[in-house]
């Protein structure tokens, strides 16, 4: 069974007016139903869905925002109550994370600063090369036509740089 839609170009444009005036006051309404923005914005298009499907059969348009807002609840509702509950009861507590798996910023950026010396170490064209295949995301096609070279000696300059650094000894993981 389908749901009948409003028909009328007219009662279109009703509802576009309605939503276009009263939308921000509604938008505020639905987010102090749900913490989230997103879900809140998500809360309001489906009560607005509903209202419009049901806009012909509401006698008193004067009572539009009132509808709007108890559908608004009854919606918020009803997802509240459809929701999936991902925590179990166990008899053990999973083990916390090891310290060692968080990322540390610092150790980060001294790897990251060790690359762009030992990329500076390499001579001007293998180190534009590499700029360009790695840093700029181009192709080899790309970067060989950036600097007029032939594809091949972008593969073969690269490959002899990417030599260089892997035996860089700043680069080393111990």
């Amino acid at each position: 069974m389908t749901t009948p839609v409003c028909s009328s170009e007219f009662t279109r444009f009703e509802f576009t007016s309605y939503v276009r005036t009263k939308g921000p006051a509604l938008l505020r309404t639905a987010r102090s139903l749900t913490p989230n923005p997103s879900d809140a914005e998500d809360l309001l298009q489906t009560a607005l869905t509903k209202t419009y499907l049901a806009w012909e059969r509401i006698d008193d348009h004067r009572a539009l925002d009132s509808y709007v807002r108890r559908t608004l609840v009854n919606t918020r509702t009803s997802l509240w109550r459809k929701r999936r509950v991902d925590e179990f009861a166990t008899d053990e507590l999973p083990e916390p994370a090891p310290v060692d798996s968080v990322p540390d910023g610092a150790e980060h950026q001294a790897q990251r600063d060790a690359m762009l010396r030992a990329i500076a170490r390499l001579p001007a064209r293998q180190r534009a090369m590499v700029v360009l295949r790695y840093y700029e995301d181009m192709s080899e096609a790309q970067t060989a036509e950036a600097l007029g070279v032939s594809v091949g000696t972008v593969k073969s300059a690269v490959s002899r740089a990417l030599s260089k650094l892997r035996e860089d000894p700043e680069l080393l993981v111990g």
